[in-house]
């Protein structure tokens, strides 16, 4: 557990102590959560107001945050310097397995390297390839031919389809299915004739999946998952896709087949990407929002249909008028009338 002085702290994230540097940290906490003698952090300007009214002995922050009596380390990033600190400080409880249980279903020649574990029950193809200190948790399968790098973490119940490639560090969460048939069929006299998708996936470095995800297998060829990129709960990646390095998906968002989404491109939760598009490096997508056509890099969009945001921001703004509008043209409707009335009379 955290016991050092401010000082101390600000040693370890490389940050600046305004305030007493001797004062003793024994916890650490959300900044509404914060008890006396924690340590808590504010990323966001906005929240300002937080930092009187939380009881935390001291907060991480950034120089463009109000001032405050209490006692504050300054730094670049506030949530990454949050994020070292609890590392460093609180215990990781969780057990991961070790060695290979007995229960292991393994294939003909499957190549483990050192310090593998293997949880109960996971079923392991011919020909699988696993890295160095990489972790299976129980009740996983590995298809043939599949090949998974060092040091990836796969936890409970995920299924890696045959011939899929996963890079070393990578996260899966339980439920993810990797590797699945694109949705590709074709329709004959009211029939629809599955076609076969034959290529793979290909999940490089760095890269985190969160729970109950779907990524497809290509047509032809590979659907991509770029290093660093880090995809949430519950999305849904078609046949194909090429998604970027350093992208961030987040819950329910679906990307449809064949769609190319470029680096640091950010996805809001359950918007939705048609298929045979190019989002732009560095592109966002805010929330719900549909996009039918391709957005250039450094573009935020909104809506549906998505449009740039600040247009669709002034599209909401006008519909928020509407009611005001209708009641105008129906004031000057009536007063036309009565012009054209009194004309008449003449």
């Amino acid at each position: 557990m955290l016991h050092k002085t401010l000082n101390e702290i600000a040693k370890l994230i490389d940050g600046k102590v305004i305030g007493n540097g001797d004062t003793l940290i024994t916890g650490i906490s959300g900044i509404k959560e914060a008890t006396e003698g924690d340590i808590t952090f504010l990323a966001n300007p906005k929240y300002s107001p937080l930092m009187e009214k939380t009881a935390a002995a001291a907060i991480i922050t950034s120089t463009d945050a109000q001032k405050t009596e209490k006692p504050v380390i300054l730094t670049e990033n506030p949530s990454l310097a949050f994020a070292k600190i609890i590392s460093m400080f609180m215990p990781d409880n969780i057990v991961h397995p070790q060695g290979i249980d007995y229960t292991v279903v393994m294939g003909k020649n499957v190549t483990l390297g050192k310090d593998v574990a293997i949880g109960p029950y996971v079923v392991i193809g011919d020909n699988v390839s696993i890295g160095e200190n990489t972790i299976i948790y129980a009740g996983c399968f590995i298809g043939h031919h599949s090949k998974i790098g060092s040091q990836t973490l796969i936890y409970p119940h995920v299924s890696i389809r045959e011939r899929i490639s996963i890079g070393s560090r990578v996260i899966i969460h339980s439920g993810t299915v990797i590797g699945s048939d694109g949705f590709g069929f074709v329709t004959i006299k009211g029939s629809h004739h599955k076609i076969p998708q034959i290529g793979i996936v290909e999940v490089q470095d760095d890269v985190e999946i969160g729970a109950n995800v779907t990524i497809d297998r290509a047509r032809f060829d590979k659907t991509v998952i770029g290093s660093g990129t880090k995809i949430d709960n519950l999305v849904q990646i078609g046949h194909n896709v090429n998604i970027g390095e350093n992208a961030l998906i987040v819950a329910q968002a679906g990307v449809a087949g064949s769609t190319i989404v470029g680096n640091n491109v950010v996805l809001g939760g359950q918007c939705g990407l048609s298929g045979h598009i190019t989002l732009g490096d560095n592109a966002i997508v805010t929330a719900q929002s549909g996009v039918a056509k391709s957005v250039p890099a450094d573009t935020m969009v909104s809506g549906y249909p998505a449009r740039p945001f600040m247009t669709t921001q002034r599209v909401n703004a006008s519909l928020q008028n509407l009611p005001k509008l209708f009641g105008l043209v129906k004031e000057l409707k009536k007063k036309v009338e009565e012009l054209e009335a009194k004309l008449n009379k003449k």
